[in-house]
């Protein structure tokens, strides 16, 4: 008889390893393997999902094992594994010339399958380029889109089915009905696993993986370290464990007084502080480009670890380094076999990644989500505190305080780019203009850095949200859209020569603070789940700098959409912020995730 278990085959999907973590959500155990694992290790499984893939599908295939569609087990097609079963079984792929990005609205056809029980009319999550233009032999159509005619596919009797969509994101509004219907009526699994099971299990391997070495972890006093360090005060000795904060100098407001009285009050272990500031300051001094800036900050954790681990005279064989990592730090820095780096995150420069193939450091958080360490932290009595703060990016403000050499990128294509797009905006009852800058963004699985562009007129979420969708899919050259707070109108934008200081820095800690103030006043810190504010290196309409508000809604961080705040709760933030000397405008991010990643760098 198979295992109660589901099997995800990871074909390098920034959401390869979420699929995973919704089916233990439904207290279904699930692993992920490889797309060529062996048929004896999928076979013992219930159930097999194909994930996504930033790789497309009218390219050579991807090695995988194509004896999944032979072994009698029902399986679900996410995207790429969408395509994968419509091309293996008979179907035709192509690129029907539209792309779709975010919010789709889908259209059900057929209320069975993985789609029984859920309406006619819902909102998906699309994040893609191909699509099935012909279904295999013996499938049916379940669902439609505007742009993409076969959304969801099904073969009842085999129990096989295929969906364009992402049902494993938060975003897709019945998702997880349909990921029921699949590991419940398809694969006919039972409920018997539990985030108790999780925390049992990272006890006993943090144990057995640390023996008698001791453990220096470096706590920042987000939620992420602070549970990390309660497991291993749970699995540890309080002689094994050392505790070491560094105030680099890029943290926000008063955040390390903050930190280490709240660490103090818990009392786990002791805890070091040390004022690295002016050593970061320095090494990033003149760094424009955001990789660079991450690997520096990375490198620099290392060092300043290897260094107390000296001064604690420890050998090398004496010791391990235990990070607050979890899954979204590692998918987007390509820690799978086929997924595409969009960002260097801190927790995985090249120093690290040595050390934890030496098998040097541990990670009790790696294979969850912000949420489930959240929930982990309840379980471990941690205060709310600690558990609901807003998650805090490890290269902190560095990667807030945009840089620039001051040299404007001079294309004629993008000229004419910007003339389309506000042909595009004008639709919508907005002006446009591309900034002169760049950002980070994720499109289809694949890292992208492109220019922002902003829009200006009158203040509807709605139409901003449909119109920055419509922009962001339709040129490729722009992946985030901006919207004009204060002043509404913006006469001239510069971009200026701005390195990563002191000044700027303080800057961006004033808005910063500017921002967190008034939503506590509002009492939307709980509703919204990260609130990124960022320094642009632009001179707006001669009078300074301009800020960006990024607030933004989400479970795991692997979608994302932006906070629709109340306006004037807005207004209230941007005179406030509009006040501070060195500040021309305030922007608001209208981008969701996809296209846009949640940080800019």
């Amino acid at each position: 008889m198979p295992e109660n278990k589901i099997i995800v085959l990871d074909f390098g999907g920034q959401y390869a390893h979420l699929i995973a973590r919704r089916v233990r959500q439904l207290g279904v155990y699930s692993e992920i393997a490889l797309p060529d694992a062996r048929s004896e290790k999928i076979r013992s499984a219930r159930g097999i999902i194909l994930s996504g893939s930033p790789h497309s599908i009218t390219d050579k295939n991807l090695k995988f094992n194509p004896e999944i569609f032979k072994l009698g087990i029902p399986v679900l097609g996410i995207c790429y594994g969408h395509q994968l079963m419509a091309k293996e079984l008979g179907g035709k792929i192509g690129r029907s010339g539209t792309r779709e990005f975010g919010k789709t609205d889908l259209k059900v056809e057929r209320d069975e399958g993985i789609l029984l029980g859920t309406p006619e009319k819902q909102v998906v999550w699309m994040s893609h380029y191909d699509q099935v233009m012909e279904m295999p032999p013996g499938f049916e159509l379940l669902a439609t889109t505007k742009k993409c005619r076969i959304a969801a596919m099904g073969d009842h009797r085999k129990k096989y089915y295929g969906v364009q969509f992402h049902p494993e994101v938060a975003h897709t509004e019945f998702g997880m009905e349909m990921i029921a219907n699949f590991v419940f009526d398809a694969c006919k699994c039972k409920k018997n696993w539990s985030m108790q099971n999780y925390l049992d299990r990272a006890i006993e391997k943090t144990r057995k993986k640390v023996g008698e070495r001791k453990v220096l972890l470096l706590a920042s006093g987000g939620v992420d370290s602070t549970v990390t360090l309660a497991i291993l005060s749970k699995a540890l000795s309080k002689e094994q464990v050392f505790a070491l904060h560094v105030d680099t100098g890029l943290m926000r407001k008063n955040e390390t007084a903050i930190i280490k009285n709240a660490l103090s009050k818990l009392g786990l272990v002791e805890l070091k502080v040390i004022d690295a500031s002016k050593e970061f300051l320095s090494a990033l001094k003149g760094i424009t480009e955001p990789e660079k800036k991450r690997k520096i900050i990375g490198r620099l954790f290392v060092n300043i670890s290897e260094r107390e681990i000296k001064n604690a005279r420890l050998e090398e064989n004496q010791w391990m380094l235990a990070q607050g990592t979890i899954y979204p730090d590692t998918i987007e820095t390509a820690r799978t076999k086929h997924s595409n780096k969009i960002k260097t995150h801190h927790n995985r420069v090249e120093q690290i990644v040595k050390m934890i193939e030496l098998g040097n450091v541990i990670e009790p958080l790696e294979q969850l989500y912000k949420d489930e360490v959240r929930e982990l932290g309840k379980k471990l009595g941690l205060p709310d505190e600690l558990v609901w703060r807003h998650p805090f990016p490890g290269p902190g403000l560095a990667i807030r305080v945009l840089c620039s050499d001051g040299r404007k990128e001079k294309s004629k294509a993008l000229a004419e780019i910007e003339e389309k797009a506000s042909l595009k905006a004008k639709e919508f009852g907005f002006s446009l203009r591309v900034l002169p800058v760049k950002s980070v963004g994720v499109q289809a699985d694949l890292r992208t850095y492109a220019h922002p562009a902003l829009i200006e007129g009158k203040l509807d979420w709605e139409k901003l949200e449909r119109a920055s969708t419509a922009i962001t899919n339709e040129f490729n050259e722009i992946n985030r859209v901006v919207f004009a707070v204060k002043p509404r109108k913006i006469s001239s934008v510069k971009l200026k020569k701005a390195t990563l200081t002191g000044k700027r820095l303080n800057l961006l800690r004033e808005t910063d603070a500017i921002a967190h103030d008034e939503i506590i006043k509002a009492d939307l810190y709980r509703s919204i789940w990260q609130f990124p504010v960022v320094l642009l290196p632009l001179n707006v309409n001669g009078k300074g700098e301009a800020v960006v508000l990024r607030p933004i809604e989400s479970r795991e961080a692997m979608t994302a959409e932006f906070f629709k705040l109340e306006e004037k709760v807005l207004n209230r933030i941007a005179e406030r912020i509009l006040k501070l000397n060195g500040i021309g405008a305030v922007f608001f991010d209208v981008t969701n995730k996809p296209p846009a990643t949640i940080e800019w760098e």
